[in-house]
């Protein structure tokens, strides 16, 4: 079996400079789906946007990133880290400009997020790479639950953002100055082209098992990023303001940022099955999500630390599993799982829309602490499965060597 290059372990800072980029290049990726979330209710009127609407925005962008995944970890494979990386976020960067000088239509917005979902699965894929090729093994649970710690930030700078410019200079100065910043992660990029043209080596974890975890992710990520997307029209509709449900989303964003760095860091001091520490969070999770579907303002608090800090913190251990797994191919194997992420991510915004639209954000909020608790049972099977490669892989070693 051959696996990823860690001579550098002899320059910690290489792992660190790393770990900025993957957290920079993450955010810069995925931050115009949460900014278009998190503004919709400035943006519905001019752009006639419904909760139905708006979830089939979210819907095209995390399609795209599924279409997109497997062939941007072959990019990363092929090309290095660094090219992809940056392609990534240079697409991200010119989606949010086009969004906030020329989407002046659903239809051009729509087509705006086409562009952004393909930059989320290449700036994710290339941060991937980068993390496996440059962290010592011993930290790469921490790192990767730091670069998945971005995802809440990007929601953190969305719920910012409604009364810091929505509710002041309009949501289209948002999308511009994101767009701004985030070319700036293009500085923290790391250098050289990493290791190249090793996209045909072979998976070391079963398919079987890496396609059971991927639609266990689908699942989970397809009611986490519901959650992120709808919790602001939800807040309100719980009867607080617009300022202060931007605010409870901020405050759900710090939980998912301490969750994930949190798990990573747990994940760095098991040995293996590190799964289970995702069934767990998933598990919670699904109450955390429960409770959002019951009336008060404390529920909906309690429901958003919970849903937030577990239910939507486990993608990093989730990478970190695969990455140890799949050393000879790590961003061919979470480009897999990652197609699953963002299927659910289409999906799952899609569904809780038109849910919503046809029934109440109650009882889609129950259906979706159903479907993670699914996405539980589901990682608990992966967890198995993949043990159990684990053992023939090294069964397989000790035969070769003997």
């Amino acid at each position: 079996m051959k696996n990823i290059d860690i001579s550098r372990d002899a320059h910690p800072t290489t792992g660190v400079h790393a770990a900025i980029s993957a957290v920079t290049a993450t955010v810069a990726s995925v931050v115009p789906v949460f900014l278009v979330g998190g503004l919709s209710i400035f943006m519905s009127d001019e752009l006639h946007l419904s909760p139905a609407g708006l979830g089939t925005l979210v819907a095209i962008y995390f399609a795209c990133s599924a279409v997109a995944s497997v062939p941007a970890g072959w990019c990363a494979e092929q090309l290095g880290a660094t090219l992809v990386t940056r392609a990534g976020i240079v697409a991200a960067a010119a989606c949010m400009a086009g969004i906030a000088f020329v989407a002046h239509s659903y239809a051009v917005l729509a087509a705006f997020l086409v562009l952004g979902g393909v930059a989320n699965a290449f700036g994710q894929l290339g941060s991937n790479l980068s993390l496996a090729e440059s962290v010592p093994a011993r930290r790469q649970g921490l790192s990767y639950g730091v670069k998945q710690a971005a995802i809440p930030t990007s929601t953190l700078l969305a719920g910012i953002a409604v009364p810091a410019l929505g509710l002041t200079v309009g949501w289209r100065w948002a999308f511009g100055l994101a767009a701004v910043i985030s070319l700036a992660a293009l500085l923290v990029v790391p250098g050289g082209g990493g290791r190249k043209g090793h996209g045909g080596g072979e998976r070391d974890a079963k398919i079987t098992a890496l396609v059971v975890v991927a639609v266990g992710a689908c699942l989970a990520a397809g009611t986490a990023n519901a959650l992120g997307t709808f919790l602001v029209g939800s807040s309100v509709g719980h009867g607080i303001s617009e300022a202060a449900a931007g605010l409870v989303l901020a405050g759900g964003s710090v939980c998912g940022i301490v969750g994930r760095i949190g798990s990573g860091w747990l994940a760095d001091r098991k040995p293996g099955g590190h799964l289970s520490i995702v069934v767990v969070m998933l598990a919670i999770g699904a109450v955390g999500l429960a409770l959002l579907a019951a009336p008060g303002q404390l529920t909906l608090v309690i429901g958003t630390m919970a849903g937030f800090g577990l239910g939507w913190a486990w993608p990093g251990v989730v990478n970190f599993a695969v990455v140890r797994l799949n050393p000879s191919a790590p961003a061919a194997a979470t480009s897999i799982t990652q197609t699953g992420v963002y299927a659910g991510g289409c999906a799952g915004p899609l569904g809780f829309g038109t849910l919503v639209q046809l029934t109440s954000y109650q009882t889609a909020w129950l259906t979706s602490a159903a479907l993670m608790a699914v996405a539980a049972v589901l990682m608990y099977v992966g967890t198995k499965l993949l043990a159990r490669g684990q053992k023939n892989l090294a069964g397989t070693a000790v035969s070769a060597t003997g």
